[in-house]
């Protein structure tokens, strides 16, 4: 199983704490238009020095925390500046869901002082010996969608339109309706799963409020725009990591097994949650696209581009992002930075034939570009140089996998998250 790679949080009294970058953002960041234009991926070994990183140690000390540094500052805003102080209720537990295989619950989890809390979803298997592993992942719908459980609770947060949403609230309609989420699948794997509702974190819509958005991203409002504002993406990869904070004091939990997983948006989520956070141990992005796992210099007519989704979405960046949306080739960076501030942990990036907005072609092109990084591991990251065809898993460390169909999470994906978390997760030949 692949290890965390450095410090884990430090737990004082109860406050829970990452430990900090040793380089803080550099002051001397040039606006976006001032940046040099760059048609090819950035070498992701390249310092802004010039130098060329050659060992682990100047990956993990001088080119990690300067790359995190710039999209912080160019891309996804910072880092919310939030101590985070966990505290989780337990609201109900039912030890015989699902015919006796599944024990499930509900916490109300409050992730700092004077916040409204965030409810997570468990389901553990019931047949296990010792800690499990879990994947963990937020939801658009609201844990109720998942399960017709009539404990789960349904959330009071803003929801974006739907047909089982009235007046932007979730109602009862909705109980169980979700097929994103196979709890009866990922269970008898021998894997638990955790998830929350995005939009109790911040709510997906730049003119709605509500959540923790008034801790997480205090400049949203700000005239003129702050650059470098914390955007939603960063403040639900910040939730990730606190509902992380809570799992890992859960004794049925392997707090060395945990997977981040997520769709569309939120796999762009889960992504950054990775890049940031080391305990993540291995990532499922699924059909993330354009800021997420897609990158941003693109020649596919059909994708997404930065201009497109900053317009459209600017709530989800940092005001900086739009400004490349006319070149996205002064870009410092481009995902596959992304996906190296993960290294050597396992990514695996799952796409759909019909989806072409997501760019499944520059998914994997993504993947191939980060294996430098993962070599100074002395790892391979991606085995292959070509697209596979449709339901062929490359299971490498850095994984993909395109089949047909459309933009979604079908039950037919969680079949191999679950074969990748069996090899990355599981295998004794990993540890």
């Amino acid at each position: 199983m692949i290890k965390p790679l450095s410090a884990l949080p430090l737990i004082l009294t109860g406050v829970i704490v990452l430990a900090t970058p040793r380089h803080a953002i550099p002051a001397d960041y040039p606006p976006p238009e001032r940046l040099p234009a760059q048609a090819t991926f950035p070498n992701p070994l390249k310092l802004r020095s010039g130098k060329i990183v050659t060992t682990k140690s100047e990956w993990e000390t001088t080119a990690r925390p300067e790359i995190s540094a710039l999209f912080q500052h160019y891309m996804y805003g910072r880092i919310p500046k939030v101590v985070a102080k966990i505290s989780a209720t337990l609201l109900f537990e039912d030890k015989s869901a699902y015919d006796g295989k599944i024990t499930l619950r509900e916490y109300a989890v409050t992730m700092a002082d004077n916040t409204t809390p965030v409810h997570l979803l468990l389901a553990l298997p019931n047949q296990r010996t010792g800690a499990v592993p879990v994947f963990l992942g937020l939801n658009f719908t609201g844990n109720h969608t998942l399960t017709k459980h009539p404990k789960v609770r349904i959330p009071t947060a803003w929801m974006r339109p739907s047909a089982v949403v009235n007046n932007n609230r979730a109602t009862e309609a909705g109980r169980g309706v979700s097929t994103r989420w196979p709890l009866a699948t990922i269970i008898d794997r021998g894997y638990a799963l955790a998830t929350a509702y995005y939009g109790e974190i911040v709510p997906d819509d730049p003119t709605v409020r509500g959540g923790l958005d008034h801790l997480l991203m205090p400049d949203r409002d700000a005239q003129p725009p702050v650059p470098d504002a914390t955007g939603a993406i960063m403040a639900w990869a910040w939730g990730l990591q606190r509902l992380a904070d809570h799992l890992q004091t859960i004794p049925e939990i392997d707090r060395d097994r945990l997977a981040v997983v997520g769709h569309s948006r939120l796999g762009k989520t889960a992504l950054l949650a990775a890049a940031l956070d080391p305990r993540f141990s291995l990532t499922v992005a699924n059909q993330s696209g354009c800021g997420g796992a897609g990158p941003s210099r693109s020649n596919n007519p059909k994708a997404e581009t930065v201009k497109r989704i900053t317009t459209a979405f600017p709530h989800w960046f940092a005001p900086n992002f739009s400004r490349f949306g006319d070149d996205p080739s002064r870009l410092p960076f481009d995902q596959h930075q992304l996906v190296a501030l993960v290294a050597p942990r396992p990514v695996l990036f799952t796409c759909a034939t019909d989806d072409q907005w997501a760019n499944p072609a520059g998914q994997f092109e993504v993947l191939v570009a980060a294996n430098p990084v993962y070599r100074l591991y002395g790892v391979e990251g991606i085995t292959e140089t070509t697209m596979p065809p449709e339901n062929q898993l490359i299971s490498s460390r850095l994984g993909y996998w395109i089949r047909p169909g459309k933009h979604d999470m079908t039950p037919a994906d969680w079949q191999i998250y679950l074969q990748f978390a069996d090899k990355w997760l599981k295998a004794p030949a990993t540890k």
